[in-house]
């Protein structure tokens, strides 16, 4: 990708359902963000080893792997070892958190997802030295 846009930052969205990802690519893309959008735990794998994303959001229910396996076979290869990656889900236990960061998230968000929330945290993601 050449021009200005270029410079965004990159954020692979790994959503099954096609309501919610076309609102959180809208979203994201509006608030000056590139999105990759998939929906399946494979294809998010797949894509993420070829598109190198600066940033994850990961739903936890996919249909085909489950969202902790895919956190751990990304943490497990060397292109996406540190990109951040923060889990989407409509758990809210605390058991649940401890298994997303066990499993090598980086965050925790909780559905239905406040988008003023996740618009102010995605910068501390993204840029965790500042």
């Amino acid at each position: 990708m050449s021009g200005e846009g270029a410079n965004l930052p990159l954020i692979l969205l790994v959503e099954d359902n096609e309501a919610i990802r076309n609102a959180f690519a809208i979203l994201l893309r509006e608030s000056g963000y590139r999105v990759i959008e998939v929906a399946s735990g494979s294809a998010a794998i797949e894509t993420s080893a070829t598109d190198r994303p600066d940033l994850i959001l990961l739903d936890l229910g996919l249909p085909d792997v489950g969202g902790l396996e895919v956190a751990r076979a990304l943490r497990s290869r060397e292109e996406t070892r540190e990109t951040p990656i923060v889990a989407l889900t409509g758990r809210a236990l605390e058991t649940d958190a401890e298994a997303c960061y066990a499993a090598g998230c980086t965050g925790y968000l909780t559905k239905p997802i406040d988008t003023e929330q996740l618009l102010r945290v995605l910068p501390t993601y993204l840029n965790p030295q500042e």
